[in-house]
């Protein structure tokens, strides 16, 4: 389990990350940082496309990273989305890509720009998740 001021320094990077998100059409920029388990940070952002369905979310963007990078297993991720005032968590795509490579007890924490932020774990955004128990068995 990571601690309180790491979780602050990951969320940290994800704010500084969120600014380089390519978001020209809705405007609504979202960065992420996967603290991977050597103590690696991977960064992504959300990268749209005039066909909303070809985006990319800054989540699934910084594990496809870490993936990329031979990096399989994750201890927290950390979501900034400046552009809301109201924290936003990932999407329901997002959260089954996450929950393919971490325990449901691995940490997440989202905010906006305002003072709330969200301090969850992949298990209490994706729960009953049957696939996860599958891969387990």
């Amino acid at each position: 389990m990571i601690g309180k001021e790491q979780m602050d320094a990951l969320f940290i990077e994800a704010q500084k990350t969120a600014v380089s998100a390519y978001a020209p059409y809705s405007n609504f920029r979202v960065g992420a940082a996967l603290l991977c388990e050597d103590g690696t940070v991977v960064k992504g952002v959300n990268m749209e496309n005039r066909s909303y369905g070809l985006t990319i979310c800054a989540e699934r963007n910084a594990v496809a990273a870490a993936i990329t990078m031979g990096k399989r297993r994750f201890l927290a991720l950390a979501v900034s989305t400046p552009d809301s005032v109201e924290p936003v968590g990932p999407c329901g795509a997002c959260r089954q890509v996450i929950s393919e490579f971490t325990k449901p007890d691995m940490p997440i924490r989202f905010a906006g720009s305002g003072q709330n932020q969200v301090d969850t774990t992949i298990g209490e955004l994706l729960p009953l998740d049957s696939l996860h128990d599958l891969k387990n068995n």
